[in-house]
């Protein structure tokens, strides 16, 4: 059954519904897009929802989740972002249903050629927040609106929420969804990524509880 709903941020359509074998089982994968009329550049905005079996009756466990493609499709050992993606749907496979969010959303929603370019300020010293003050944007642009809807029209209104990021979970509440459980998305990470998850934990109030302190001495030679 396709979805359209009508909302202040613009028209949600599901525009396909397909089977999705993955190492964790057979999801749905459920696309859908969003127009946005103050686009910059007036293209909808996209996401797509893997659905493993029923979601109906108590809290469905959900991740909502940014497109990577330095880590993901790359392999990039800067950050934790394919970890956690394959961690999340290995949690669902678990549990036996749930619903992962995917967002193009990359670098925070600056996209890919900014991220780049923050990379290589990063590379000169600089941290994720530091790099992206640099190029005159915000730390994070993402938009946390169309994920919301989605799980509204698959009906979900209470979730346990797989993050680390408590924007996120405000924003999921704010939207009117109660979170009942945050679900922990802490993974293991190289020398590479130690920078990037500390300032994440520092500046920008990830949770992070096994996370060890590192001296600034260490934080700058890992970067170095």
């Amino acid at each position: 059954m396709n979805h359209h709903r009508q909302t202040q941020e613009g028209a949600i359509r599901q525009v396909a519904t397909v089977n999705f074998p993955t190492r964790w089982g057979l999801f749905r994968m459920v696309a859908f897009e969003r127009d946005l009329e103050q686009s910059a550049v007036g293209c909808p905005q996209t996401a797509q929802a893997l659905v493993l079996g029923e979601i109906g009756g108590g809290p469905a466990l959900v991740r909502i989740h940014s497109q990577c493609i330095t880590g993901e499709a790359l392999g990039s050992l800067r950050c934790d972002c394919a970890a956690q993606l394959h961690m999340a749907l290995s949690l669902i496979s678990g549990a036996g249903s749930g619903v992962l969010i995917y967002e193009q959303q990359e670098g925070r929603g600056i996209g890919l050629m900014a991220k780049l370019r923050a990379y290589q300020l990063q590379d000169e010293g600089l941290d994720t927040v530091q790099a992206n003050e640099r190029l005159g944007l915000k730390p994070d642009y993402r938009d946390y609106r169309l994920p919301a809807e989605i799980l509204k029209l698959f009906g979900i209104r209470q979730v346990r929420l797989i993050s680390n990021n408590p924007d996120k979970i405000s924003a999921v509440e704010g939207a009117g969804i109660r979170v009942v459980e945050r679900v922990p998305c802490e993974v293991a990470s190289g020398a590479f990524a130690q920078r990037y998850l500390q300032t994440k934990r520092v500046k920008c109030g990830h949770l992070f509880p096994s996370l060890i302190a590192v001296s600034r001495s260490t934080v700058q030679e890992l970067s170095a």
